[in-house]
C-alpha cells in the first residue's frame, strides 16, 4: 500500500483490517475516505507518523476479511443488497421499538435518549428509502454497463444522464448518515451505557454500535469500491 500518496477509501480498499485503526483514531474511512492520511491527521491533530507505522505494522496477507475490490461490479452490488440492505431492513424495526421502550422508561434520567430516538428514527426513514432508489436504479444500471462491457454492448442511455448523477446523490445521503451516526455515538458516549442501564439498554447501545459498523463496512464498499468503478467502467464504454 502507498501511504502517503493513497486515499483512506483506497487504503481500506485494498486491506479492510486498516478500517479498524482509522476507526481508532476517529477517522472517517467511508464517507470522507477521499482524503488522504496527511490531510485527515492535520484536520484531527493527529500524529501522522505513528498512524502509518500501526497501518504499516499489518501483517501481510491472512486478510480473514472478504477482499471484493476485483469482483465483478454486478456481482459486488448483490453482495451489497444481499448482506447490507439486507442487515439494515431487519435491524431497523428491533432498534426503533428498543429505543421507544428507553425513552418510556429511562427518558426523565437520560434526556439523552430523546434525541437518539429521534436521530435513528429519520435515519431509520432515509435508509429505507436510500436502498430503494440503489435497488431499483442505480444497481441495476450498473448491471447494464457491467453486461454491455461483456457483451460488447451498446452503453445504455439512462434518464438520469450519466451514472455520476445518481452517484453523487448516493454519496449525498451516506455523508448525511455519517453525521448523524456520529451525533448518535457521541450522545451515547461511544455506546457506553450508564452505570444504571437494564438489559434492554445495554443490549439497545450494543446494536447501535453494530449498526453503525454495518454502514460504514456498506458505505466503503460503495464509495470507495463499486462507485469509482462504475464510473471508471462507463467512461471506458463511451
Amino acid at each position: 500500500m502507498n501511504l502517503e500518496n493513497n486515499t483512506i477509501g483506497e487504503i481500506v480498499a485494498q486491506d479492510f483490517r486498516a478500517a479498524a485503526i482509522f476507526k481508532k483514531y476517529g477517522i472517517d474511512f467511508c464517507c470522507k475516505g477521499g482524503r488522504t492520511i496527511a490531510e485527515a491527521c492535520e484536520k484531527k491533530e493527529i500524529n501522522q507518523n505513528q498512524l502509518i507505522n500501526e497501518l504499516k505494522a499489518i501483517p501481510q496477507g491472512g486478510n480473514e476479511n472478504l477482499n471484493v475490490s476485483d469482483w465483478p461490479l454486478d456481482l459486488l452490488a448483490n453482495y451489497i443488497v444481499r448482506m447490507h440492505h439486507s442487515y439494515v431492513r431487519e435491524k431497523i424495526p428491533y432498534l426503533l421499538q428498543f429505543l421507544d421502550k428507553l425513552c418510556k422508561v429511562h427518558g426523565d434520567r437520560h434526556p439523552e435518549l430523546l434525541e437518539i430516538n429521534h436521530l435513528f428514527t429519520e435515519s431509520a426513514f432515509d435508509l429505507q428509502s436510500h436502498l430503494e432508489k440503489e435497488e431499483q436504479i442505480l444497481f441495476p444500471f450498473i448491471e447494464e454497463l457491467v453486461k454491455a462491457s461483456q457483451n460488447g454492448g451498446k452503453t445504455p442511455v439512462p434518464h438520469f444522464g450519466t451514472v455520476a448523477n445518481p452517484i453523487k446523490m448516493m454519496e449525498h445521503e451516506h455523508s448525511a448518515e455519517g453525521d448523524r451516526f456520529e451525533k448518535i455515538a457521541t450522545l451515547t458516549d461511544g455506546y457506553t451505557p450508564p452505570a444504571d442501564a437494564c438489559n434492554t439498554y445495554r443490549v439497545t447501545f450494543a446494536m447501535l454500535q453494530e449498526f453503525e459498523d454495518n454502514l460504514h463496512r456498506h458505505i466503503h464498499l460503495e464509495n470507495n469500491i463499486l462507485f469509482p468503478k462504475a464510473v471508471a467502467l462507463e467512461k471506458q464504454l463511451q
